[in-house]
């Protein structure tokens, strides 16, 4: 379902960015900002609560899971259903990042939603600069991704 917002064009809902199964280009980011912006704990659940599609990609299908349910912890609500179905799961490890050097780290780190899931990130993986920024800071808008 298409809510963008229409001041900014940036995709309301997490189900919005991965319509079509990948999230395109800078999609995920600017939802990430649209999310981080909004003062309001039930909007922000809202945001998320829509499943998006599964696709042929299980790496894909935990990854979105995964970050429904970790952003969820800035909501009104526990994490969506649809975020605890099996094929939300991963059966091995998998490290973005791909850098052997950093397994380690990122086993240690990855956030709770991610590691149930066999991801292995970074402590904050999806961070943006917007997230530091107080909502209704005139800094919102000026910060550059």
């Amino acid at each position: 379902m298409k809510v963008h917002d229409p001041f900014s064009g940036r995709p309301r809902s997490l189900a919005e960015v991965y319509a079509d199964g990948a999230a395109s280009g800078g999609s995920l980011k600017e939802f990430l900002d649209e999310f981080y912006s909004e003062s309001d704990p039930l909007k922000k659940y809202e945001m998320i609560l829509e499943e998006p599609p599964l696709t042929d990609d299980p790496k894909r299908n935990a990854w979105v899971a995964a970050c429904a349910a970790h952003l969820s912890r800035e909501t009104i609500g526990p994490p969506p259903a649809w975020t605890t179905k099996p094929e939300r799961y991963l059966r091995r490890a998998w490290f973005p990042s791909g850098m052997e050097s950093l397994k380690a780290t990122f086993i240690v780190e990855s956030p709770a939603a991610f590691r149930e899931r066999m991801i292995f990130v970074e402590a904050d993986p999806l961070y943006t600069p917007r997230k530091d920024v107080p909502f209704g800071s005139r800094l919102v808008d000026e910060v550059a991704l």
